[in-house]
Order: structure tokens, then sequence, then C-alpha cells
């Protein structure tokens, strides 16, 4: 295995437009959520979850250049949260339909989670598929999801996400 190599190290210098948010509102929901960079140089991924309209995510995702990460075996992030259930997912094409995705907790105290490519399951919609985890053989999109259930506000300071 390789040694760690950086996806995206925010400071207070990052692109934020390199981020983009994709809320329920797309499928009619009403929820609002934002990323920006905080004074230490963190981003904040932050906002509303709504029911309404049927809906009931906020998701903030970086599309890369295709890298090759087959001498990895897990994504590393650290991050502080709110005590709140999120999801890390990421793509290995661009014009993959389907996400992988991996379920975490956050704490209210800095942490480092990390999360083994082979545990990453795959979904689309929300709906989990009958195909193989995550293979590791190409990294292409990042995303963070928070969908719940229920309406909530949320905070997630994230300072890194890197391959391990």
């Amino acid at each position: 295995m390789s040694e760690l190599k950086s996806v995206f190290e925010f400071n207070k210098k990052s692109n934020i437009k390199e981020w983009q948010i994709v809320n329920d509102d797309v499928m009619g929901g009403l929820s609002m959520g934002l990323i920006q960079i905080n004074p230490q140089g963190n981003g904040v991924f932050s906002g509303h979850v709504s029911l309404e309209n049927n809906g009931g995510f906020c998701l903030v995702r970086h599309d890369l250049e295709r890298i090759a990460v087959d001498t990895f075996s897990a994504f590393v992030i650290r991050l502080k949260g709110d005590g709140k259930k999120y999801a890390f997912r990421c793509k290995s094409g661009e014009h993959q339909r389907h996400t992988y995705s991996y379920d975490f907790k956050s704490s209210k105290e800095c942490q480092t989670i990390e999360i083994p490519f082979k545990q990453m399951e795959p979904v689309f919609r929300g709906e989990e598929l009958k195909l193989p985890n995550y293979h590791g053989d190409y990294l292409a999109q990042i995303a963070i999801i928070i969908k719940n259930g229920i309406e909530e506000d949320f905070t997630l300071e994230i300072e890194r996400i890197y391959l391990k």
C-alpha cells in the first residue's frame, strides 16, 4: 500500500466553487444546504433538511480528474460534526450513475474517520443495488450527504479528505 495521498484539503484559499451543492429541490423538495470556508480554513457543509414536498436530503460533491486509486484501500476524513449521521460517497467514473456509500456518525469533537473501500456499498437514489462494493480502482467524485429521514439543521466541518 502507498503512503497517504490528499484528495482535498481545505484552507483559507480553497476555491469553494470546486464543490457543488445538490439539494432535494432537484426532486421538488425544500431542503437548503451550502458550503463555506470558515475563519480556520475548513470547509463547512451546513443547512436545513426539510421533508416537505417529498424532500429529505442535502449533498455536497467534488468532481475530480479521474485518478487511479488501486494502490490505496481506504478514505480518511478529518472532520468535526454535530452528532448526526452522514454518508460519504464516491464514484469511480464521471458517467457512472450509482455511487458507493458509507454511513458514519459525526462527533462534536474533531475526529478522523477511516472508510475502507470494501465497506462502501453501491446505491442509486438512496436504494441499495445488487452490485459489488467499491473495488477501489478509480476515483472521479467524492461527496457527503445527510439524509436521516427527519427534518433537521446540520453542520459538518471538514478539514481534509485523503487516501490511505
